[in-house]
């Protein structure tokens, strides 16, 4: 009877089972689908959040509130800390007046000595010069030969060939070969100088910049009494195409050395992309498979901020300590700081927060910072400038107004543009992401929703101390 049905007939047990497997196969998919999506949200919310510190209270308070009486601290020992500048011959006129600043708005009081760092002879010129207005010692030491150079092993021409490239391509400073020195130099070798061996403690300077508020207490032994060992004031991201394997090399690192991903690390990764969008296939192809710029081995990808190393205050210790040694050689051997453009900023962002707690960093939010073209200002402390302090001496005709929750000491801002009194002239965006670990207080969801990101941990978006 089976050779007389219609030929439709026929078709319909076959049929069945097929609708089956489709129906399976549909089945399984959705499943796999909802356990990408679970393991994406978990990964996202919970793997890589960021608790409130345990202690209940933020991590990072400002070392000073307005000014303090300078004739009860200077009679304070001093720590073991040295102002460093790197320099050249022909900065002599932006060297001098950043030692100037310095000096009027700090190193008058406790005239901590000042080095100056060259990799060419010093001229007579500069040297006198400085001496003219340094008030305590100074000091003038041409780098070794042997340190300001490239990486073991790379030869001219590699290096040559590294430095067209990077031309063709638009990195920016990529085609300078002294920038690549400058910049290997600061990331490892610079910790190592016999100059540096009898100070625990460094205040980075650089030609040009300017300091727009009075340091009137001891940034050196505010960092010792509360066992920070970095400080810094501007965030910002980094150029994409200088670094585009950077966090990779750094993450490699931290999984051969076991180092766990804590809180600290965890601020360093993007969390802006659509949890929807990184589920654990997406993350394995993206960083495994694809190897895409700016993702580790396991598809995170790094949020490229780092703070601007310009203006450090930090514990030599720390840096020339085994572990961050060992990290910059491992980074080092890579070539990285030549056939890309390695930064010595974002190395040491990535390093501190790699081998530091949250607890260990300080942002120095009093203090009025300005490198071309950011800067960041407080607030002047209502009630707390002490006029009339005869050491301190006459406030700058330019002192912004005194304001209800303000922390500055004779601060004067509109440093790079006059007149502009904005705490600062860059989105506070990297700021609040990298402070994140130290924040008990943290802004809402609605605040960040409308762009409203806070000065510094326990400050509101205008500046105003809410702790």
């Amino acid at each position: 009877m089976k050779f007389l049905l219609h030929p439709s007939l026929q078709a319909i047990p076959r049929r069945l089972p097929r609708s089956r497997r489709v129906n399976l196969v549909f089945r399984l998919s959705a499943l796999i689908l909802l356990l990408s999506v679970l393991e994406a949200f978990y990964h996202s919310q919970v793997s890589l959040s960021i608790p409130r510190p345990a202690e209940h209270h933020n991590l990072d308070e400002p070392f000073s509130i307005g000014c303090q009486d300078v004739s009860k601290l200077v009679t304070r020992p001093r720590e073991s800390a040295v102002l460093v500048m790197l320099a050249r011959n022909s900065e002599l006129k932006e060297a001098r007046k950043t030692v100037e600043n310095v000096e009027e708005r700090f190193n008058k009081w406790f005239n901590y000595p000042v080095l100056f760092l060259n990799n060419e002879p010093w001229s007579e010129e500069f040297v006198r010069g400085m001496k003219e207005v340094v008030s305590g010692e100074v000091r003038f030491e041409v780098i070794p030969e042997g340190i300001w150079g490239p990486t073991a092993g790379l030869t001219e021409e590699v290096v040559g060939e590294y430095l067209r490239k990077q031309k063709e391509e638009g990195v920016y400073k990529g085609e300078i070969e002294g920038y690549h020195h400058m910049c290997r130099f600061y990331s490892g070798e610079f910790y190592n100088l016999d100059a540096l061996k009898e100070y625990k403690y460094y205040w980075r300077l650089e030609p040009g910049v300017s300091y727009g508020c009075s340091l009137t207490y001891d940034p050196f032994v505010m960092m010792a009494d509360r066992g920070k060992k970095y400080g810094y004031t501007v965030a910002l991201w980094e150029e994409p195409n200088t670094c585009p394997s950077l966090f990779r090399t750094v993450d490699e690192f931290r999984t051969q050395n076991n180092i766990p991903m804590h809180p600290n690390w965890k601020a360093m990764i993007d969390e802006e992309t659509n949890w929807l969008l990184k589920p654990a296939p997406i993350r394995w192809l993206l960083g495994k498979v694809l190897r895409r710029e700016h993702y580790d081995i396991k598809g995170e990808k790094w949020n490229l901020c780092h703070y601007w190393s310009n203006f450090e205050i930090a514990d030599l210790d720390f840096f020339r300590g085994e572990q961050y040694q060992k990290l910059f050689r491992h980074l080092d051997k890579t070539g990285g700081f030549y056939r890309e453009r390695w930064g010595d900023a974002p190395i040491h962002s990535l390093a501190v927060h790699l081998l530091l707690g949250a607890e260990e960093m300080h942002h120095f939010s009093d203090v009025g910072y300005y490198h071309e073209p950011f800067w960041q200002c407080p607030q002047n402390a209502k009630g707390k400038q002490l006029l009339d302090n005869e050491m301190i001496g006459k406030a700058p005709k330019g002192m912004g107004e005194e304001q209800e929750g303000g922390h500055g000491c004779r601060c004067e801002c509109g440093l790079g543009k006059k007149g502009d009194w904005r705490r600062r002239n860059n989105r506070g965006i990297c700021l609040e992401k990298l402070q994140r670990p130290a924040a008990y207080v943290r802004p809402s969801w609605w605040d960040l929703r409308r762009r409203r990101w806070p000065y510094s941990v326990g400050f509101d978006e205008e500046g105003r101390y809410v702790m």
